[in-house]
């Protein structure tokens, strides 16, 4: 049996209007582009702007007072080559991040894992432990740790009560950058509340029945909350690694702002900023921090390749 087919009607001018494919013209745009221009004029000229002036000068010779003098990759061969204070800022500043990170990352995870029951004073707890979070990188709180740690303060009568006799720690090589790690470590309270809404996600099931067919607490720990806060843990490290590279304000005031006794709290920041703002050498500051810039995502690429091998995720499958 044939079935005739009624053909279909043309397609009119208001027809095609009508079912114009969405996306050709949207509604809002121009409205939209219009309040995203204080912003787009903002990046432009406080952000992308600079940083291509800055990219210009760390090829030349510039001290603020002069016209640039072109020297192409002079700056960086010097870094490498000829500066001592250079690679000694570099070797601080490693030293400070392989140490503070972790160590930070260890207290912050440490004491959410403390924090996280249903006790009533649990909440003023959590608000103490974040507390110096919210201090930053003030000088305030740099001021106070110096007074703590100088020849004859808290710190060191405290050790003399136990026995244990220290020189002031800001004036000793061996306690100055020492004493600056503890301070990082101590504002642990940033990661330490990521944490810590890491933990409420984790299933209490999971570890209920690891207990019951006879697993520990460290294997509980290790089999079932390292995995699970491992997305966590890969922000935190990512952050905290970014913020130590970073440092500034605890070095200079703990250090003096000349980089403590025999350089032994140079940073990388506060080397660039002696270099900048205090020798004003704009073109060599300027190749320094872009190779700082290099650093801190040569670092973060390789944290975030690396993530495969240790970070996992619920929805792995289904990602795959």
């Amino acid at each position: 049996m044939t079935t005739l087919r009624t053909p279909d009607p043309p397609v009119t001018t208001e027809v095609a209007a009508r079912v114009r494919p969405p996306g050709r013209r949207r509604r809002g745009q121009p409205e939209a582009f219009a309040f995203l221009t204080p912003w787009l004029l903002g990046a432009v000229a406080l952000t992308v702007g600079p940083m291509v002036v800055s990219l210009y000068l760390s090829f030349t010779d510039y001290d603020l007072f002069t016209s640039p003098n072109w020297v192409g990759f002079g700056n960086f061969a010097h870094m490498f080559t000829d500066d001592d204070r250079y690679l000694q800022s570099v070797k601080v500043t490693l030293i400070y991040v392989l140490v503070s990170v972790p160590l930070k990352l260890a207290v912050s995870l440490l004491v959410a894992m403390l924090l996280n029951t249903r006790r009533g004073a649990n909440g003023f707890y959590r608000a103490a432990f974040y507390t110096p979070s919210l201090l930053g990188a003030s000088v305030a709180a740099a001021l106070v740790w110096r007074a703590l740690f100088m020849g004859g303060g808290p710190v060191n009568e405290v050790l003399a009560f136990f026995g244990w006799h220290t020189p002031s720690w800001v004036d000793d090589p061996q306690f100055s950058l020492a004493s600056i790690v503890l301070l990082g470590v101590w504002q642990f309270g940033a990661p330490m509340v990521i944490f810590l809404a890491g933990l409420k996600q984790i299933p209490a099931e999971l570890h209920e029945a690891a207990a019951i067919d006879g697993a520990g607490a460290f294997r509980r720990f290790r089999h079932i909350t390292l995995p699970m806060l491992s997305p966590v843990i890969f922000f935190n490290l990512v952050m905290e690694a970014i913020h130590a590279f970073q440092a500034f304000t605890p070095a200079f005031v703990i250090g003096g702002g000349r980089g403590g006794p025999a350089d032994a709290d140079l940073f990388y920041t506060l080397y660039l900023y002696e270099v900048g703002f205090q020798d004003f050498r704009m073109g060599y500051a300027s190749a320094m921090a872009w190779v700082l810039l290099a650093v801190i995502a040569i670092v973060t690429a390789i944290v975030f390749r690396t993530a495969k091998l240790w970070v996992f995720y619920d929805d792995a499958e289904e990602r795959r």
